[in-house]
């Protein structure tokens, strides 16, 4: 009897063990220490505003969006030599929106930060990776070209890493490098009037989330930021 009860101790263990690893596979765990600073608080949008076409609001511990094309950044402080971690699932299979960096100043409307900030891209579509490397998440929008793909559809979840570092962007999506770009490296032409204005950005700047309309929807868990080490 004793050598059964062992036998199921262990094998219960051991399931145990197995879910919660499925879990950790479904869901990320928020990240904890008192290096990373939470701007989402999972409630309400407290310190965040919404600028342009559609809205913002808060279900079920997730950041959601109706309508668009639409801008949520966060109004206490803009960002500079540090990272920020996002962590997102698409509604569908696949859908758009981004995380836009170094946006020069608070925004009014949507189209500044588009011309004068990066939106680091959340996009997986099949097409867009054949067609056009220069669309895919992780990617910053219509400038850089992916290193890697490693962006999952939905219902899954990703996490996504951008570091922001001077004049640096570096971007890792799933533990994937996408992006390590540098103002000044060669970029290709713009070829429509929605795509971002060429040029230099700030090195500090807001942050923010696109919602692209009702067709697009992307689901934020968790908005974070580390201040990087620049003593070194």
């Amino acid at each position: 009897m004793k050598k059964i009860s062992s036998r199921l101790g262990v094998i219960f263990g051991i399931l145990f063990l197995l879910s919660l690893h499925s879990m950790s596979q479904t869901t990320p765990a928020p990240i904890a220490g008192p290096s990373w600073t939470q701007l989402f608080n999972g409630k309400d949008l407290t310190g965040w505003k919404h600028v342009g076409n559609g809205s913002h609001y808060v279900e079920d511990g997730l950041i959601c969006s109706k309508g668009g094309m639409g801008l949520l950044y966060y109004t206490k402080s803009a960002f500079g030599n540090c990272r920020i971690r996002i962590v997102f699932k698409m509604q569908k299979f696949n859908s758009n929106a981004g995380v836009f960096i170094r946006i020069p100043v608070e925004p009014r409307e949507e189209w500044m930060p588009v011309h004068y900030g990066y939106e680091v891209q959340i996009d997986n579509h099949p097409e867009t990776w054949n067609e056009d490397e220069y669309h895919i998440t992780g990617t910053i929008y219509s400038l850089s070209k992916p290193l890697a793909k490693p962006g999952k559809p939905g219902p899954e979840w990703n996490v996504m890493e951008i570091t922001i570092q001077g004049p640096r962007t570096i971007v890792v999506v799933n533990g994937e490098k996408v992006t390590d770009y540098k103002e000044g490296d060669p970029v290709p032409n713009r070829i429509a009037d929605f795509e971002p204005q060429r040029g230099k950005r700030p090195d500090v700047g807001f942050i923010g989330l696109q919602n692209h309309g009702d067709e697009d929807i992307v689901y934020f868990k968790e908005v974070a930021f580390q201040k990087l080490n620049t003593s070194k």
